[in-house]
């Protein structure tokens, strides 16, 4: 069972890649890297919900936002997370992981593993300090214009209604020009646990982030395990892909900068013919 769960929600682990594909992407100038601050760890910290399930170190979100309201103890958390960019090193007791398995409700059959849902629940601290980085890179992101502009998902201040109103306005376009639209929406299966490392990590040195950021990931999305459980009863520890959600959506921003980048110079080429 848990063999079959593993399979299924890390199924494309290893895949052949060709980084050559980025050769017809412009790079972006490569800018500084400024440590993190105070303000930034604060921030972070407090729009963590305090009732979220701690992981196995049962250290809750209440917890530290006391430890961390003295300056001193706020200090070297933050001397930790800037010593992992420089350092291009994650602890590996942060990538120790555990997964709880939540039968999904409503289901004729429980025989297969689309029956489950996985809660990846990931060392607190460790947590804090993705917020941090997420924080940061969405910021550079957008002060850099680092991501296209159709992309909308995963973005500070875009949302569902954005998108909407963006495919209703080029609908509207096209009726008024007397032509037909039609769109094409599509979900890939398993896309975030499907996403390269050696492939996300040269996207990131292309899009203008510095070398230390790109090999602090290098490190971070590798080596990582959890620990499979039942209604929170430990049964099995194997190795796996996942990572924070904070860190999930501007990741997969950057990685999306690939398939449009791609449509916008077919579209160039085409008009240019």
């Amino acid at each position: 069972m848990w063999h079959a769960l593993h399979s299924s929600y890390n199924a494309a682990a290893n895949c052949p890649i060709q980084l050559s594909v980025l050769n017809n992407i412009p790079s972006l100038t490569t800018w500084s890297w400024v440590p993190f601050s105070l303000l930034e760890l604060h921030e972070a910290l407090k729009v963590c919900s305090n009732i979220s399930a701690p992981s196995s170190d049962h250290i809750t979100w209440c917890y530290l936002k006391y430890i961390l309201a003295d300056d001193i103890c706020a200090a070297g958390i933050l001397s930790l997370a800037n010593s992992c960019i420089t350092l291009r090193h994650w602890p590996q007791h942060f990538k120790v992981l555990v997964s709880v398995i939540i039968p999904k409700p409503g289901k004729l059959a429980y025989d297969t593993p689309k029956a489950f849902c996985p809660i990846v629940l990931l060392n607190t601290l460790g947590k804090l300090i993705e917020k941090i980085i997420a924080r940061r890179l969405q910021f550079d992101a957008v002060k850099y214009s680092v991501l296209h502009p159709n992309q909308l998902g995963g973005v500070f201040q875009q949302s569902t209604e954005d998108a909407s109103l963006f495919l209703t306005r080029l609908v509207c376009t096209g009726w008024a020009k007397g032509l037909k639209t039609s769109v094409v929406a599509f979900d890939i299966a398993q896309f975030f646990s499907s996403l390269n490392h050696s492939m996300l990590t040269a996207i990131l040195r292309y899009s203008g982030f510095v070398d230390c950021l790109a090999g602090f990931f290098s490190d971070y999305l590798v080596g990582r395990s959890t620990q499979y459980s039942w209604s929170f009863s430990p049964m099995s520890v194997m190795q796996m892909l996942a990572w924070s959600k904070a860190l999930l959506s501007l990741l997969f921003s950057q990685y999306s900068i690939l398939c449009l980048s791609f449509t916008s110079l077919n579209i160039e080429l085409r008009l240019s013919t």
